[in-house]
């Protein structure tokens, strides 16, 4: 069920993308369906400069146990809540495989993949109501990447943890697809994303995508436009004053439609911001389990996760719509 696992060892890929980008022409995926499964040696791998592949680390979760003192690596916490979703993905469980695989393979990071929420706290407690020990927490974790689904049951002490270990502790949020649509009765999280889901105007279509930043680290790889199909998900609640678009739909050249909100043509669907101290991406690519083993969407997520752990640098400084 692991569709990364065709994939070979990612250590061995994860040495050439960005080194052929440019020469290399971008390959657009038409469909989910006709994408080709990344093999060992393609070319389409994604980047590590100086980051240990698998064998020469300390193995998996070494770097959260090894000698109990300082981590070798960033920890990386993978929550997707989605008891409470409506039309729940398929995609869910493969994305956090993919995002573990990555941190994994190539060394980056170590990865707590959860999909409840108590551990969304800085003292976690057992259904008990008691102290839990072990395991992931706000207290050990370096960032997370969120793909929860719709009203995400958290308490008034749990949100204000979640909020404060990124805009106070300046810990990294990533965030894809489904997380535009979760939290809709907190105001806050809306904030600390950058914009709300407005539902998804041409269902799954065929689009094309306007890089507007080239020079960020999870946007680099792609050409400054390129086709993609995906459920291209409508932003609302947002504002460029507050938020940098990296990716935007090109809506000149989609279908009429009548859920359609915007009439100004501007349809973000990534985007990088700070919450306080904190470093925070979202994008809307990923609506399909096979998208996640596009090289080109992995590859983006990897690196915003880079970008959120301090790994990497990268301006995040809100722009007009050009």
């Amino acid at each position: 069920m692991r569709r990364l696992m065709n994939l070979g060892g990612l250590a061995s890929v994860l040495a050439v993308m960005l080194s052929t980008a440019a020469s290399r022409p971008f390959q657009a995926r038409e469909a989910p369906e006709q994408r080709p499964q990344l093999q060992e040696g393609d070319p389409e791998g994604v980047a590590l400069q100086g980051q240990p592949a698998r064998g020469q680390g300390s193995g998996r979760g070494g770097g959260r146990d090894a000698g109990r003192g300082a981590r070798a690596r960033k920890v990386v916490l993978a929550w997707a809540d989605t008891r409470n979703g409506i039309a729940q993905h398929d995609s869910v469980s493969h994305a956090l495989a993919v995002i573990e695989r990555l941190g994994y393979e190539s060394g980056a990071y170590d990865t707590y993949i959860r999909t409840d929420s108590n551990i969304i706290s800085k003292q976690p407690l057992m259904t008990t109501g008691q102290p839990a020990s072990g395991g992931p927490s706000l207290s050990n974790v370096d960032a997370i990447f969120f793909l929860g689904h719709r009203e995400v049951e958290l308490t008034a002490r749990q949100k204000a943890d979640l909020s404060s270990f990124v805009k106070d502790e300046g810990k990294g949020f990533v965030a894809a697809h489904t997380a535009a649509n979760a939290f809709e009765s907190w105001p806050e999280f809306g904030e600390l994303l950058g914009a709300r889901y407005d539902g998804h105007p041409w269902n799954t279509a065929y689009g094309t995508v306007i890089n507007e930043d080239p020079t960020f680290p999870a946007t680099k790889h792609f050409p400054a436009v390129f086709n993609f199909t995906d459920e291209f998900y409508q932003a609302r609640e947002y504002s460029r004053d507050k938020i940098r678009v990296l990716l935007r739909l090109d809506v000149s050249k989609m279908p009429t439609s009548s859920e359609l909100h915007r009439t100004d043509g501007d349809f973000p669907l990534a985007w990088a911001k700070t919450y306080g101290k904190g470093r925070v991406f979202y994008s809307a690519l990923g609506h399909a389990a096979s998208t996640w083993d596009d090289p080109n969407v992995y590859h983006m997520y990897f690196e915003a996760l880079k970008w959120s752990l301090g790994l990497s640098d990268g301006d995040a400084t809100p722009r007009p719509l050009k």
